[in-house]
């Protein structure tokens, strides 16, 4: 979700882009209120399959942080580490800390959720073996997501290396993409061992959630996608360029195989063969819908969502604060009568949803990027070349 917040005012935006974080913090928002709110088919399989706004996060991140680092690794000064990881720490522990501190300090804010030791969120290792029902448990996605920004750089510049270090300029680039594949190799298979040595489990859905859907080990899919797409585009660039000349069949093709994924999810989200296969189809279907809103021929590239940028702009302080959110709004009204299926109570809890993100936005997010923004203004070495103003 980080990726998905303030940018440089002088990158362009791309509309794609943004309708597709716009889509996947609605997605997340809606599942979460059936899931926590109204216990109910509130917004039918939209509802129901928003979980899956989280995988089009991730696949986002993968792309937007891949792209950072193959293309300062492509210049001459090469990639700064440090400032790599000080761009990403003040993008996104600001606003995690303002509202993990709500889940600690204000006891009316988490309600009768039972907090983790405070460890295990100030080290992002919340997800591994998270207790369902947990305060703050949708921060597992963040987690994930920060060890995959404190791992990436360090595989991708030990591959540069290999490439450099070995007789064969292509030696990096096969190591590199070896790699991806062991990745979502390695996914499934992690999925398939753990799926079936839980058949036996008291509890499945407790089993499922805690060993499968919340590790880190089964939940890559989409982040190596993503990174698959900025490895084509940094490193196979007249390849690239040729898939982007297909905009509105790539639109298609993504619109079809997400499509698929869904309905498999949604006939029988626990199976053993959409939790091996699901996710990678879902992968899949998510990078071909990044491919989409690049290509400059796409619909989904040419036309601008009204409200999308905003949502776009707001959505990483939306997803953290959402949840609570809409548990609060709604206790008051369903004592005054208005139940969490009635559209007054969904109107409310909503629009106080993109409020409270956009605050967050405003009040922390926004000084903390000016900052960064002044001090570390990109990702390569030399200060001033401004690699990475994406994200």
């Amino acid at each position: 979700m980080a990726q998905s917040g303030v940018m440089n005012r002088t990158t362009p935006r791309i509309h794609g882009l943004d309708t597709l974080r716009a889509l996947a913090v609605s997605l997340v928002v809606l599942h979460h209120y059936t899931l926590f709110v109204s216990d109910a088919p509130t917004f039918g399989w939209l509802g129901e399959i928003g979980w899956a706004g989280v995988d089009l996060f991730f696949a986002l991140s993968g792309y937007l942080i891949g792209n950072q680092i193959f293309k300062a690794l492509g210049q001459p000064e090469g990639l700064s580490m440090p400032r790599f990881y000080a761009r990403r720490l003040l993008r996104t522990l600001p606003n995690f800390y303002v509202v993990l501190a709500l889940y600690a300090l204000w006891p009316a804010w988490r309600g009768t959720t039972p907090m983790l030791p405070l460890w295990h969120y100030l080290s992002f290792t919340q997800n591994i073996h998270l207790e369902p029902g947990t305060a703050f448990s949708h921060a597992w996605s963040l987690c994930i997501e920060e060890q995959f920004y404190m791992l990436l750089p360090a595989a991708a510049v030990f591959a540069a290396w290999l490439g450099r270090a070995g007789a064969d300029a292509n030696e990096g680039m096969r190591w590199a993409w070896l790699a991806l594949l062991l990745g979502w190799a390695a996914g499934a298979v992690a999925r398939a061992t753990i799926w079936q040595d839980g058949q036996h489990a008291s509890n499945w859905m407790h089993y499922y959630y805690q060993n499968i859907y919340y590790a880190s080990w089964c939940r890559c899919d989409e982040l190596l996608a993503g990174v698959a797409l900025a490895l084509l585009k940094n490193r196979h660039g007249a390849l690239w360029r040729r898939i982007l000349g297909h905009g509105n069949a790539l639109f298609v093709l993504a619109a079809a195989t997400v499509g698929a994924a869904f309905w498999w999810f949604l006939t029988d989200h626990y199976g053993f063969a959409p939790t091996v296969a699901g996710y990678p189809l879902l992968a899949l279907g998510f990078a071909l819908l990044i491919l989409a809103a690049l290509a400059p021929g796409s619909l989904l590239h040419r036309v601008r969502v009204p409200g999308a940028s905003n949502l776009a702009l707001w959505s990483y302080a939306i997803y953290l604060v959402h949840k609570q959110v809409s548990i609060l709004a709604a206790r008051p009204l369903r004592a005054a009568g208005y139940g969490p299926g009635h559209p007054l109570t969904i109107a409310v809890a909503l629009a106080l949803s993109v409020l409270a993100g956009w605050l967050l936005y405003r009040v922390v997010e926004t000084p903390f990027m000016r900052l960064r923004a002044r001090f570390v203004p990109g990702n390569g070495k030399l200060a001033g070349q401004g690699l990475g103003a994406e994200a």
